[in-house]
């Protein structure tokens, strides 16, 4: 069985990464995109029916580089792709900072989600 979540699921998402602090969704068309991605059967030719690290990491990759939100997008992809791992049972323990690592090389570098969802599947527990 496989997680699909939807818009509003990322919404909530981002309600419990941010609290309170009012950060407005910019391009509701990036979060469309990312739930879009996650659902995909096909990735590659070589790997049909994606496992839920690459889910996650497409998640966390179309959101870190399609920047949904003003601001605040590193953090929100970071804990989207946490929450979709524990939500499909299998939780991370990345060191710590690692995940702000990880996505500031999506965001600098222009890491792919294959390799994304590899760092995923290393932090398993």
């Amino acid at each position: 069985m496989h997680l699909y979540v939807d818009v509003s699921w990322l919404l909530d998402v981002q309600e419990a990464a941010l609290g309170s602090e009012d950060v407005s969704v910019a391009d509701y068309s990036a979060l469309v995109a990312a739930v879009a991605r996650h659902k995909t059967k096909l990735p590659t030719l070589e790997a049909a029916d994606p496992d839920v690290a690459w889910r996650a990491a497409a998640l966390m990759h179309t959101i870190v580089r399609l920047e949904p939100l003003p601001h605040r997008n590193s953090l929100f992809a970071a804990f989207v792709a946490a929450q979709y791992m524990d939500q499909s049972g299998e939780g991370i323990d990345p060191p710590y900072g690692a995940l702000s690592d990880l996505v500031r090389k999506i965001r600098d570098s222009r890491l792919r989600v294959p390799a994304v969802a590899e760092q995923l599947r290393a932090w398993k527990i």
